[in-house]
């Protein structure tokens, strides 16, 4: 697969350390490897996927805007600028650590299935999978909803004013970052053909070039609606029957009666404690939980004494991740619908339980999930603001697959997510297709506090990478001692294979594929074959991350993913 420059000067960097002891070493410090140095800034700091996101998000917080305003800002743009990875059409979750209340609160704003669209209609058009484009995946997007949720709890600044700087990009252009037009140019063949895509997400048929400039005016006119009518003239006014039109046109189901009755709602985050640190995810029906089920296994291994990029460090990350996952695909579920027995699948016994079937020697091939027994009782963006009063906000937004459906109904500037194809089609399955429920979802923000104080805001984003990346990226902070940005910048591993809870995919039953980035030692990767692990080299599933920690010295530290376009910067 062709890689843009900056993708490929990243490879080659990695490469390069490949021969060094683990971890890789920076040629000049000796430190672990890492593209740039951790961010520094007394006051505030942001850190999202696109630069100019970046930067605004810094603005609204320098005019008075809290970091939830911030946040808002930043991901409207990052709509109009990062369209490949999110929009208005897609979901949205978020953790929010409020310092006044010193508590920390969870934002589930995903949409729910077409109240017309049964499972009966799927077999009768003999699918066994939901297709991951056109009409039929669309389910009701839930960002909009959910910013304004998030603002009127936290924000400071009129709403009109947090979407004034995307509509103003949107109107006058901006240039199209690297990577972002590379992804840009692989989803145009596949959604072109449907209705509204081409003629608003294209160039004469083709994506924006790098540093060409983009404009989305349609775009702008829909937040200009957005930002002079609230949520209602999203989900209830001229865009909601907008969508509906075009959805009777067009085969599909989404109706005005599906966007005028969404609501995303209130959830308490969950969390384990890890060697001293609480470690902060969403419950289902988001994969948040398969993290800290992969870190409860781990804790009762000695990673620091193997070291990073060790055989065993790679194998335990590998095995506890085939275990999560096999829980994830059978429990995790909407809990309107489902009641995932959070508590059990991340009580210590369990994971003493989970851990036991863990051979140091050898890969498992096949995994179980827990029995009802034993539990009696994708591409997105990521981004993190946190501002002068203590506030941090971490934010994760998704159109799902490439750019989402395919679906942009006319003149309305965005595309339509195709997350329902994370539902199963079997009758009886907690994550089966039924009209009015909220699909298995892989977006998932994190966050970590110490003594009841928060200490990281941070997430990876990528799909089935991103328990993955948690997992990683606080391994590396808390067992191998790297700095906010070596954490990032370290070489990954991502394993491909489990049992899908999306249906897709059959149980495993041949250990799925290990794939590693370049920078671990060819022994680690010699023993992890002799192990029984199928590896493999992968461009690009290795997700994209952000982060800002708490300075103990007070302000914050930065740092941004170097396998994106992103920025981490502060005042």
């Amino acid at each position: 697969m062709h890689l843009p420059p900056v993708l490929r000067t990243f490879a080659l960097a990695f490469a390069l350390t490949a021969a060094l002891p683990a971890p890789a070493a920076d040629r000049i410090t000796g430190s672990p490897f890492a593209t740039r140095s951790e961010v520094y800034a007394p006051h505030a700091m942001a850190a999202t996927s696109h630069p100019l996101a970046t930067q605004i998000a810094l603005d609204v917080m320098k005019s008075g805007g809290s970091a939830v305003d911030a946040a808002i800002a930043a991901n409207a743009a990052l709509g109009l600028m990062e369209p490949t990875g999110n929009g208005i059409g897609g979901d949205l979750f978020a953790i929010v650590w409020d310092p006044k209340t010193k508590k920390l609160y969870g934002y589930n704003g995903s949409g729910r299935s077409p109240k017309s669209l049964t499972l009966a209609e799927f077999q009768r058009r003999g699918l066994k999978d939901i297709p991951p484009h056109g009409p039929l995946p669309v389910t009701v997007p839930g960002t909009v909803d959910a910013w304004f949720a998030l603002h009127e709890r936290f924000g400071r600044k009129p709403m009109a004013d947090n979407l004034a700087p995307a509509i103003r990009y949107a109107r006058e252009g901006h240039p199209v970052h690297e990577t972002i037009a590379h992804y840009w140019a692989r989803s145009v063949p596949v959604l072109s053909k449907w209705p509204g895509f081409r003629e608003q997400f294209t160039i004469d048929g083709r994506a924006p070039r790098t540093g060409e400039m983009w404009k989305n005016p349609n775009l702008a006119d829909t937040l200009e609606k957005i930002a002079q009518g609230g949520r209602d003239a999203f989900y209830k006014g001229d865009i909601a029957r907008t969508i509906d039109a075009y959805f009777k046109a067009n085969g599909g189901f989404l109706s005005y009666e599906d966007m005028a009755a969404h609501r995303g709602e209130w959830v308490a985050p969950v969390s384990v404690n890890y060697r001293g640190y609480d470690v902060w995810e969403l419950p289902p029906n988001g994969q948040g939980i398969a993290a800290l089920q992969m870190l409860n296994i781990l804790e009762g291994f000695d990673l620091k004494r193997y070291g990073f990029g060790s055989p065993e460090h790679l194998h335990l990350l590998t095995e506890a991740k085939k275990l999560a996952f096999a829980d994830r695909a059978r429990w995790y579920a909407d809990p309107d619908f489902f009641r995932t027995p959070v508590a059990k699948l991340l009580s210590d016994d369990y994971a003493a339980r989970r851990r036991k079937l863990i051979s140091m020697e050898r890969a498992l091939r096949e995994v179980q999930p827990a029995t009802p027994e034993e539990l009696d009782e994708g591409d997105t963006i990521y981004m993190t603001v946190a501002d002068p009063d203590g506030m941090m906000v971490s934010l994760i937004q998704s159109n799902y697959r490439g750019m989402g459906s395919g679906m942009a109904p006319p003149g309305l500037g965005f595309i339509f997510q195709d997350r329902g194809e994370q539902f199963v089609l079997k009758e009886g399955h907690p994550n089966a297709f039924a009209p009015g429920k909220r699909p298995f979802h892989t977006i998932i923000p994190a966050f970590v506090t110490k003594d009841g104080k928060p200490w990281l805001s941070f997430g990876v984003m990528g799909g089935a990478m991103q328990p993955q990346g948690h997992v990683q990226i606080l391994l590396n902070l808390i067992d191998f001692g790297m700095n906010l940005q070596e954490a990032g910048d370290a070489p990954r591993l991502h394993h491909d294979g489990s049992t899908d809870p999306a249906g897709q995919a059959v149980a495993m039953s041949d250990g799925g594929v290990l794939e590693l980035e370049s920078g671990f030692p060819y022994q680690t990767v010699r023993e992890l074959m002799r192990k029984g692990h199928t590896v493999k080299f992968a461009d690009g599933p290795y997700g994209g991350y952000q982060a800002i920690m708490v300075n103990p010295h007070g302000g914050y530290i930065g740092a941004s993913e170097s396998r994106k376009d992103g920025q981490a910067a502060g005042y």
